[in-house]
């Protein structure tokens, strides 16, 4: 037995005629973080979409917990312990806050529990309990990207997907946010599958990586073995021929693979 919690196998998805991903095959260990990394158009965001079932793959399985959920209803897919958080966020606008993050624990029965969840999430990014009472569009694209990875871990699920958590947001806030999602994986043992352009925070903060181009994957291997590649640093690092730069001062010490 393994402890896969994620593999696609040969997944193939399309947006009409146009090929989006073509025999994409991953899998992730249950308890890490891991990413996929790739330029704009590379098939990112819609391998997230297939695993979630907002696309259904032409080709290919797709298979969670050891179950396939191949083209299953995305409700289906929620209620079996995995959650979406979409790229621009998505929160529900003219709901408040807190109304936002009751609407992530929809599935879930024990309220004891969600009133414990919402104050982990509270404790995780304070402003939201200041902003509790606020319509969810009024907050700022930061604010906004915190409710929706909170909304997410409403649903107590065992895997988050993530893609790009870091889309219009400045350095600093780009930091903090991957600061708590490093934290969510230790702290929750909750698995997260990445999707970032910013391959130097995404290297950082997950164990496995995977490059995506043309809708295929080209490399995969450890991130930190990834970081140390030629052509990794020069073309998603924007390094060449230097050293790797910065620390990896909130990543969890683990070897998967």
């Amino acid at each position: 037995m393994t402890d896969e919690i994620l593999q696609l196998q040969n997944v193939e998805s399309a947006y009409g005629p146009i090929k989006a991903i073509r025999g994409v095959s991953l899998k992730v260990r249950k308890g890490e973080i891991a990413t996929v990394l790739g330029s704009n158009g590379a098939g990112k965001t819609t391998i997230l979409k297939t695993i979630s079932g907002i696309i259904d793959p032409r080709k290919g399985t797709v298979e969670f917990k050891g179950q396939s959920i191949t083209a299953k209803d995305p409700a289906y897919i929620v209620q079996q312990g995995l959650s979406h958080v979409p790229e621009g966020r998505e929160v529900f606008a003219l709901l408040s806050v807190k109304d936002n993050l009751l609407m992530g624990a929809y599935t879930r029965k024990n309220r004891d529990e969600v009133a414990r969840d919402i104050e982990s999430v509270f404790a995780y990014f304070p402003i939201l309990r200041e902003r509790a009472g606020q319509e969810a569009g009024l907050l700022s694209g930061g604010q906004q990207q915190m409710l929706a990875i909170s909304r997410a871990i409403m649903a107590a699920p065992e895997l988050i997907l993530l893609d790009e958590p870091s889309l219009g947001l400045s350095p600093k806030l780009t930091k903090e946010i991957f600061e708590i999602v490093v934290r969510i994986n230790r702290e929750r043992g909750t698995t997260i599958l990445l999707v970032e352009q910013n391959a130097n925070m995404a290297l950082n903060a997950s164990d496995y990586g995977y490059v995506l181009e043309n809708g295929r994957i080209v490399l995969e291997d450890t991130c930190e073995r990834l970081r140390e590649k030629e052509d990794i640093k020069e073309f998603y690092l924007g390094m060449k021929d230097e050293g790797v730069r910065g620390e990896r001062r909130w990543k969890k010490k683990k070897t998967w693979r």
